[in-house]
């Protein structure tokens, strides 16, 4: 058993595969749920229930790192990571699902390769090769040809509002947290998920408070109670794990490109559980998305 996990942790593709999953399954459940959850409870409750889930078996390694993740050095750095890829990005995402339609939200979303791309170039001055710039066109381009239908019109049609600006803003923030993951300190992944799961709750506690008060407050039924145990194990514990390690071993230029496979997955769930039809543009899509991600993980060139 011992070696199977061993062969899971150094598997990136693998990972990286596993973390798009669950996080495509979140925004389906965070659209699905909207009128029912609101979207800073949701994002709230997520991120506590996370914290509570792996505090037992984190706090031993943050107790015995605390003083490196405390330090003035190291501090500013896992701040920063814990609101970009914790308190903000599900927060923005789930209220802008509010307003705005899974097409948008799933286009804006694709931007994130190329965000990730660009932040490391100006950051770090990493090279973009040829490989990953064909790649990263051609799986973007099988995105877009699912999102669409295969039909440009809707794009031109397309209505932009506060929610899509929303999502923007969120793809941008975790397009920088999946950069700057190279910079985090040497930690046991244990504390790092910690810190910022913890970190990321902490943040949204007041705005969290304020929803509750002044917008909408949650309501605990089966269904809610479901949908936060869900998004707090998967998406986030599990997501989260193999994401960040997925960085750690091809970084994030390549590991980036993976979230291009959300709407393959959104497909194949629509098909399998909504008795949705399979079009030639699925197909199509779906194998310049795959094709893109091949071209990207090419070292050379």
């Amino acid at each position: 058993m011992k070696n199977i996990f061993q062969r899971l942790y150094n598997a990136p593709y693998l990972l990286l595969t596993a973390a798009v999953f669950f996080w495509s399954v979140n925004s389906i459940v965070g659209r699905f749920m909207r009128f029912d959850v609101p979207p800073v409870a949701l994002a709230f409750w997520r991120w506590a229930g996370a914290s509570l889930l792996i505090f037992y078996f984190a706090w031993p390694h943050m107790k015995k790192e605390w003083p490196i993740m405390c330090s003035r050095k190291h501090l500013p750095l896992l701040l920063l990571l814990a609101l970009t890829g914790v308190a903000m990005f599900n927060t923005l995402l789930y209220t802008g699902l509010h307003s705005t339609v899974a097409i948008n939200a799933f286009l804006i979303q694709s931007l994130m390769p190329v965000l990730i791309m660009l932040f490391s170039f100006f950051i770090y001055r990493d090279k973009i090769t040829i490989f990953q710039g064909i790649g990263v066109a051609l799986s973007l381009a099988g995105v877009v040809l699912v999102i669409a239908r295969g039909d440009l019109e809707i794009l031109r049609t397309l209505d932009l509002n506060r929610g899509d600006l929303l999502i923007l803003i969120a793809a941008i923030g975790y397009a920088l947290y999946s950069t700057m993951l190279r910079q985090r300190p040497e930690l046991h992944p244990l504390s790092f998920i910690g810190f910022t799961f913890i970190g990321g709750t902490l943040m949204l506690l007041p705005l969290y408070l304020w929803e509750s008060f002044t917008v909408k407050a949650l309501t605990l039924t089966g269904p809610t109670l479901l949908t936060i145990a869900y998004v707090a194990i998967f998406p986030s514990i599990i997501s989260y794990f193999c994401y960040n390690r997925g960085i750690e071993l091809i970084g994030a230029n390549r590991a980036g490109l993976f979230i291009h496979l959300s709407p393959v997955f959104g497909t194949i769930m629509a098909i399998l559980f909504l008795g949705e039809t399979f079009f030639w543009f699925h197909g199509i899509g779906i194998v310049m998305i795959i094709s893109g991600i091949l071209l990207t993980l090419q070292k050379r060139f």
